[in-house]
């Protein structure tokens, strides 16, 4: 199963871990993916994996949305 966020694309990342001898190890930073089901426009829902910056993006959006209207 893929760890990569279904909107923005936002994957894993690779990097170092550093010890205070100064060794470096690889490491993965993995994606903060939080599961929601979202509901399409023909009533149908569909379950995405979306990165939590990404909900705080759509959120403020919505939220936008709402006070323009």
């Amino acid at each position: 199963m893929a760890r990569r966020c279904d909107i923005s694309g936002k994957g894993p990342l690779v990097g170092n871990n550093v010890s205070h001898a100064n060794n470096k190890t690889k490491r993965r930073q993995l994606p903060n993916l939080r599961s929601i089901k979202i509901k399409l426009e023909d009533g149908t829902t569909k379950r995405m994996k979306v990165a939590a910056s990404e909900l705080r993006t759509m959120k403020k959006r919505a939220a936008q949305a709402a006070v323009a209207n």
